[in-house]
């Protein structure tokens, strides 16, 4: 999150109105994030979430707002757009599509117990079976062709080796993306970006996911594998937490068990997932949007996890 396009509490009352949600008090730009702008707005009634989305389009948006808004109502816990009194979830404001939706209650773990990244896991696997009936169809606009669209504008920045490292790494992933047992992974829609700063807890309790703008239909375990990247991994190393990430799995497989295919894969899915992350951060770091706050991320710390995962190996303990 961040704030591309500021938004006035003026420009706000007026656009608040359409909704039943109270009288507009305040609003305060996020400032974490570095796609859309993004609001926390107070009213006599409660606390809320605006977005104003800064690349995706009107057309594209009703993809991920409507998965939100199917996942809630199948009981998963996720902050859930919220009609307005025509019942549309999407708007207009200075300019830019704009939603507004529910606030999760409580804080986001800097530093994850395997308590919390058991809980992150189960409602993962929850999350999966939940949109298995969910209609509406979209790639994964940040995978393989988004990788090799990209490449070619920030390897001009990198070192020898590592420009050789990263096309390496993308020519394996195209070459897996063609094999018959890619094609075998459980497929359907993902959040593709949960982080630990997308996840809510009050208190212990998971209170739920959010930021779902980079959700599309990928294969369940590219999933997993984004988040393990970053819940059950050692911050300075890149290096797994062996308790958080066997909590992560174990609370997985205990809702949804994984195939000998995706076993066999997990390793590659592993890199596919730190790699995704690295060129995108390649690309935000070297190619920066302006905004009133962004601080682009470093990008060498999913070099250094791309690296670990390529170099080892890796089970679901199956």
């Amino acid at each position: 999150m961040a704030v591309f396009t500021p938004v006035s509490i003026e420009e706000l009352i007026p656009w608040l109105s359409r909704y039943d949600v109270g009288q507009a008090q305040e609003i305060k730009g996020i400032s974490s994030g570095i796609e859309n702008s993004n609001f926390f707005v107070t009213t006599d009634q409660g606390e809320y979430v605006l977005t104003l989305f800064e690349k995706l389009t009107a057309q594209e948006l009703p993809y991920y707002l409507n998965l939100m808004y199917h996942l809630a109502k199948h009981n998963i816990r996720v902050a859930s757009p919220i009609p307005d009194r025509d019942g549309g979830i999407l708007g207009t404001l200075c300019g830019k599509p704009a939603a507004l939706v529910t606030k999760l209650d409580g804080n986001w773990q800097e530093r994850p117990s395997p308590t919390h990244c058991a809980q992150v896991g189960e409602m993962m696997a929850k999350m999966h079976l939940a949109g298995k009936d969910y209609s509406l169809f979209q790639p994964n606009l940040r995978g393989l062709s988004w990788w090799q669209e990209t490449m070619p504008q920030v390897i001009g920045y990198l070192s020898e080796e590592n420009a050789a490292f990263l096309q390496e790494e993308v020519a394996l992933q195209d070459a897996f993306s063609r094999t018959d047992s890619y094609g075998r992974l459980p497929f359907g829609p993902v959040h593709a970006d949960l982080f630990r700063n997308n996840v809510m807890f009050d208190g212990e309790r998971l209170s739920g996911f959010f930021d779902f703008y980079f959700a599309g239909n990928d294969t369940w375990l590219f999933d997993v594998a984004v988040a393990v990247n970053d819940w059950c991994i050692r911050l300075d190393t890149g290096e797994f937490d062996d308790a958080r990430l066997t909590a992560f799995l174990e609370a997985y497989q205990r809702v949804r068990s994984f195939t000998a295919d995706e076993d066999a894969a997990w390793q590659t899915i592993l890199r596919a997932a730190a790699l995704r992350f690295w060129i995108s951060r390649l690309y935000d770091f070297y190619l920066p949007r302006s905004a009133e706050m962004l601080t682009p991320h470093d990008p060498t710390h999913f070099e250094r996890i791309l690296r670990l995962r390529a170099a080892s190996t890796a089970s679901l303990s199956l």
